[in-house]
């Protein structure tokens, strides 16, 4: 009996609950919406960007030593590889000390440069730690900070070592590192911010530039340029014959550099993502029609299609798709890439003669000049009905305008800052080797080595 009194009161009860839920429901106040995920580090785009930040690394030693190493003469040899490394070296350290402040910290100058001057933001990596993140393009998906500042240091140490292309055989290796620092200080810097900080001047203008191809490749040919007009024609040019004294190497460097130039363009996407694989393919396609297309240009102009043709067609694809990357088709690429090809031949075989400049491995020629048609073509192949990823209503006469002032912008900057710092290492350490260094090799007058001891 008690056993029955005791369930019929536990259904009474439960009835009860059920019938006053609704009321108690209504009644009871209403909660908070869940807070928004916080941004938390994405492993696989961490990983991604790791691996891309090191074969970057991989494009400047040994790739861009091997390349510009082969092209110079058996006496010069390790001068040029050592040059190389050391300006990397150096842009690295500078480049944690003030660089990164530089270029990605907040804007206090309209767009040309962040605040380090005023407030040392980032300077020494200040407030960076392990747990930093930097965001990437997916909102809540984020990278560590220091990845971030590495990839991006790998591409202040390129550029600066592109420049000495046109200036090897002849200066000082003491002027070469007193123009890297100046140089990084007063041309790559602002150039970066401007282009690729959100505050940036041509960042906020819309420039695309999706793995610099102004920030590095029309920055570093026109610096060349400049910078072998200065200094001088090499003792013997264009008289005596200075022909590469290894295309062998030349060659593998040409290898290392295209392998390299993955992380370059596709790690420019900060994600393991599509946009990355888009790049990656054009990395391809680009590259293979401009190496195909140098050799034909050289048989059409009545030579026989040469390995040195092949490799500078490969690094003068490299050069055009950098910018356009991410922001072409890959049929817009490969048009791209045999365009860039066949304008920097002739400014390689014909311009170069006529005007009797001295940039010795044509630094000017292939990076200047591929960058400036990579530059403006983007403005082209980024539209939909090429096959690009621009929306429907892309307008390419006003994207091609923006596209120009970058250029335009980033030939003035880098000139000018190169007569700077060119002049300030002439003042400081003097420019030239003397003649008697460099009719006996930069190898044994400057390093007391020789690549070959046979």
């Amino acid at each position: 009996m008690k056993q029955a009194i005791r369930i019929a009161g536990a259904v009474a009860v439960g009835v009860g609950l059920a019938w006053a839920a609704p009321v108690l429901a209504q009644a009871a106040p209403l909660q908070s919406p869940p807070a928004a995920p916080t941004a938390v580090v994405n492993k696989g785009d961490t990983a991604w960007m790791m691996t891309s930040t090191l074969l970057v690394l991989m494009m400047i030693l040994p790739g861009l030593a091997l390349f510009y190493g082969g092209l110079t003469r058996t006496k010069n040899m390790l001068s040029t590889m050592t040059q190389i490394g050391a300006v990397a070296c150096l842009a690295m350290l500078i480049w944690v000390m003030y660089g990164y402040s530089l270029a990605f910290g907040p804007d206090v100058t309209s767009g040309f440069l962040s605040n380090f001057v005023s407030s040392f933001d980032k300077a020494f990596l200040s407030g960076v730690t392990s747990a930093s993140q930097s965001a990437t393009f997916t909102a809540g998906v984020e990278i560590p900070e220091y990845v971030f500042i590495c990839f991006q240091m790998t591409f202040a140490a390129i550029t600066v070592a592109l420049v000495l292309g046109s200036v090897v055989e002849r200066m000082k290796f003491s002027a070469v590192m007193a123009f890297a620092a100046v140089w990084l200080t007063i041309v790559y810097f602002p150039i970066a911010h401007m282009v690729w900080a959100s505050s940036g001047l041509l960042f906020k203008a819309g420039a695309l530039d999706f793995a610099g191809g102004t920030v590095v490749h029309i920055n570093a040919g026109v610096s060349a340029l400049v910078a072998s007009l200065m200094l001088g024609k090499r003792i013997g040019y264009p008289t005596t014959p200075m022909p590469p004294h290894s295309l062998t190497l030349t060659g593998v460097g040409t290898g290392l550099l295209w392998v390299g130039w993955f992380g370059f363009n596709a790690g420019s996407a900060l994600e393991a993502n599509g946009s990355a694989g888009l790049a990656m393919i054009n990395t391809f396609v680009a590259t293979a029609s401009a190496a195909l297309f140098w050799m034909l240009a050289e048989r059409v102009r009545g030579h026989k299609g040469s390995a040195l043709g092949f490799c500078s067609g490969i690094v003068a694809g490299l050069v055009a798709v950098t910018p356009a990357a991410g922001n072409s088709g890959p049929f817009g690429a490969i048009v791209l890439g045999a365009i860039a090809s066949i304008v920097c031949f002739f400014a390689v075989s014909v311009l170069k003669p006529r005007l009797g400049y001295d940039d010795a491995l044509d630094a000017f020629g292939v990076h200047g000049i591929g960058g400036m048609i990579g530059a403006l073509g983007t403005g082209i192949v980024y539209a939909p009905s090429l096959g690009g990823p621009g929306a429907a209503d892309y307008a390419m006469g006003a994207k091609l305008l923006v596209q120009f002032e970058a250029v335009i912008t980033t030939i003035i900057w880098a000139s000018i800052g190169t007569v700077i710092a060119i002049a300030i290492a002439k003042a400081v350490t003097g420019l030239r080797v003397t003649p008697e260094v460099e009719t006996e090799g930069l190898d044994i007058g400057e390093h007391g080595e020789r690549a070959y001891n046979i």
